[in-house]
């Protein structure tokens, strides 16, 4: 039966992909274009509780909005309790409140951006059909939140559109200068055992000028895909994160394992 009765449940696209563990190594893509944002890099400076590294606030953060897509219940509430106080000025001089719709997208706009990646990248072509399919159901999963969508676009072809606008638009600044070792090479987290190499082909081409990444090491990704494919092939506690795995197979016994890849 789909969660909350929305559309999102076994067999959706989504419910495949997000819990991957791939994706969560795919995640450089996503934070290093937060981070070029002024106001999302600000915050974190000025509100995470972990300020001067990057990547343990996405460690809390990233599987508390990968388990609301796999939720039975509306946990739109964590969002609001987490974000409303989340507010100052970016090293632009230009106000941010978290809870903004259209800042709080563009922060889950990277996070379908680094989806479609990761399964491109590690898993399959999609068609033409299932990108949309994809699409709608991260639309259902942005909804989940509780924010308002009017900055959300239709359709995946609106979407390409509205973040390649949105890209155009960032700028290196104070704050993400700050975090730019951390993001070029993690540190912490999963991503941490990942090579430099891999990160450095895995980011979003503004990304790639903006942090002044030159050249390209594309047989130390092909040989990374190809690891990462043997080892999800091993089985469903090798693919899946806790919260996907139990959701995707509830009548299995399998002993609960580390819901982030080691």
């Amino acid at each position: 039966m789909p969660a909350l009765d929305d559309g999102l449940g076994p067999g959706t696209l989504l419910w495949e992909f997000l819990g991957d563990r791939r994706f969560l190594l795919t995640l450089p893509r996503a934070v290093s274009l937060q981070m070029l944002h002024p106001s999302i890099s600000g915050a974190i400076r000025e509100h995470s509780t972990t300020p001067k590294r990057v990547w343990e606030h996405e460690r809390h953060t990233v599987p508390m909005l990968t388990g609301i897509a796999y939720a039975d219940r509306d946990l739109s509430s964590l969002i609001r309790y987490g974000h409303e106080r989340v507010k100052g000025t970016d090293d632009h001089g230009r106000r941010y409140h978290a809870l903004n719709p259209e800042l709080f997208h563009f922060q889950h706009a990277t996070y379908v951006d680094t989806l479609f990646t990761m399964v491109e990248t590690f898993i399959r072509p999609l068609t033409p059909a299932e990108r949309e399919r994809l699409y709608e159901e991260c639309s259902i999963w942005y909804r989940r939140y509780g924010i308002s969508a009017r900055a959300m676009p239709a359709t995946w072809t609106d979407f390409q559109d509205y973040f390649a606008d949105a890209c155009a638009g960032l700028r290196l600044g104070r704050d993400g200068e700050f975090f730019r070792e951390q993001l070029l090479r993690p540190d912490s987290w999963v991503v941490r055992w990942m090579p430099a190499g891999v990160v450095r082909e895995l980011l979003h081409p503004t990304a790639r000028e903006l942090f002044g990444v030159q050249g390209s090491d594309r047989a130390a990704l092909a040989a990374y895909v190809g690891w990462r494919k043997v080892i999800a092939a091993r089985g469903p506690e090798h693919r899946y994160v806790d919260v996907a795995r139990r959701a995707l197979f509830p009548r299995t016994q399998e002993p609960r394992t580390s819901a982030v890849p080691r």
